[in-house]
């Protein structure tokens, strides 16, 4: 996916955690704390497509190259590399017959975006059959908020796909502003998560969105909501 790559880069000053010992957090963990914040974005937007496309076969970011033309009977796998194989797009429609790269919404993401969604294309569409070839995915946007507590912290993660095959996420806060609507802060104006915010909520907002998807049951010592893309206006 070239996630890794793209995180080094975009959140490298949440690089070297203090402390494991903070809420949300295991104590037994040691990954930098912007990790949890670019997965958390790949698996909820990946998670979203399926919900807007229910009946279609898609493939997230775990599923490599060979899989995907085989299970999605484009082709023959045998045709791509031993590398290519390997290789794992984040979001593969077989129905639509669509890619997505999902990266960080500054130049840098967009360009890798750009390269890697060509990249995965050329390789597919080398390989399978010429009336099954696949493009850049388009007009896929979204947003979703978690309300760690009412009236308190309010995060947001929005995505837009403002070239094909390009999808670009951003995290944001808004203030805390207690007795109000979660919509009330969401039309606040947004500011960019702190390093205290993400040291402090970066893993418990990985394991919540998580939760939320599989309609399972919130992590130990969440206190708060989350509103999905169908939640907000």
């Amino acid at each position: 996916m070239g996630v890794l790559v793209v995180l080094g880069i975009t959140l490298s000053a949440y690089a070297q955690p203090p402390s494991s010992r903070l809420p949300g957090r295991k104590s037994e963990s040691a990954e930098p704390w912007g990790a949890f914040l670019g997965r958390a974005a790949h698996d909820a937007i990946g998670r979203q497509y399926r919900i807007q496309h229910p009946t279609n076969l898609i493939f997230l970011g775990t599923i490599d190259l060979s899989t995907i033309i085989r299970e999605g009977k484009l082709g023959d796998p045998n045709r791509l590399s031993a590398l290519v194989k390997r290789l794992r797009p984040d979001i593969t429609d077989t129905d639509a017959l669509v890619l997505f790269e999902v990266k960080p919404d500054n130049e840098v993401g967009r360009r890798m975006g750009r390269e890697q969604a060509g990249r995965y294309l050329a390789a597919l569409n080398a390989a399978i059959e010429p009336n099954k070839h696949l493009s850049g995915g388009t007009h896929f946007d979204g947003s979703l908020f978690i309300e760690f507590e009412g009236g308190g912290a309010l995060w947001q993660l929005a995505w837009r796909t403002p070239e094909p095959g390009v999808t670009l996420y951003r995290w944001s806060s808004r203030r805390p502003k207690p007795n109000t609507s979660w919509q009330e802060r969401a039309a606040q104006k947004e500011e960019q998560l702190s390093q205290e915010e993400v040291e402090k909520r970066g893993e418990l907002a990985e394991r919540v969105l998580r939760a939320a998807y599989e309609g399972s049951e919130w992590p130990s010592g969440f206190r708060g909501q989350v509103y999905l893309p169908v939640d907000c206006p």
